[in-house]
């Protein structure tokens, strides 16, 4: 055998073993974010609405929390992906902070990001999934833009409507949902349980064209 044959055979050699650990290990991570503020007393507020789909997620699956560095963890796997589901300590106007320290710390690309927040803008349980922009005055998204240095992250708004009078935003925002809300949100997080696993098992833009205006 010369040494252009072995080189040929070794080379060879290379790919196919290349290729049995590319098929052996398929995992991909996603690091599902929802916002909130930790405590009782914003529990069942609005603005607590992230905390709740995961929440939900979380039950529904019989995950289990685990209280960490900035932020309370599960993690759940589902068809060769990895789901790491964050809820973070730091109060919504940090939440920069541990999003950026959960990416870094389980090396995962920006593009597996999603963060569930709630949003003025869109009537009660209307559903937008967006790839980028603004932060919309929303302070948790703010600091995470900030702090990302990049407006390019997966959001997932949850509607919650601007039903309130002038200069009462604020009373609103951190105000629990009335009874007909209620009511309809079991129907809502069930939704947005199938959003974050279209997001993790087929991708943003078939989730945006699937679930975006429901």
């Amino acid at each position: 055998m010369n040494i252009l044959s072995t080189f040929r055979k070794l080379f060879s050699a290379k790919r196919e073993n290349s290729i049995i650990l590319e098929v052996a290990d398929p995992m991909k991570k996603f690091l599902i974010v929802g916002l909130g503020n930790i405590g009782p007393k914003y529990a069942n507020t609005r603005h607590n609405i992230g905390f709740k789909v995961v929440d939900f997620y979380a039950e529904k699956n019989s995950l289990t929390w685990e209280t960490a560095k900035l932020g309370d963890v599960a993690s759940h796997k589902i068809k060769g992906r990895n789901l790491i589901f964050l809820k973070p300590s730091t109060y919504m106007n940090l939440s920069g902070k541990a999003i950026n320290y959960w990416l870094e710390k389980e090396k995962i690309p920006l593009e597996n990001l999603l963060v569930i927040t709630d949003d003025l803008n869109l009537a009660f349980g209307t559903i937008r999934i967006k790839t980028k922009g603004s932060d919309g005055g929303h302070n948790g998204l703010k600091d995470t833009q900030n702090t990302l240095q990049t407006t390019n992250y997966n959001r997932f708004r949850f509607g919650i409507s601007d039903a309130f009078a002038k200069g009462r935003q604020v009373d609103y925002v951190l105000g629990e949902w009335e009874s007909e809300e209620e009511k309809q949100l079991p129907e809502r997080l069930e939704l947005s349980c199938n959003i974050i696993e279209s997001f993790a098992l087929a991708g943003i833009n078939i989730t945006m064209n699937t679930f975006n205006g429901k």
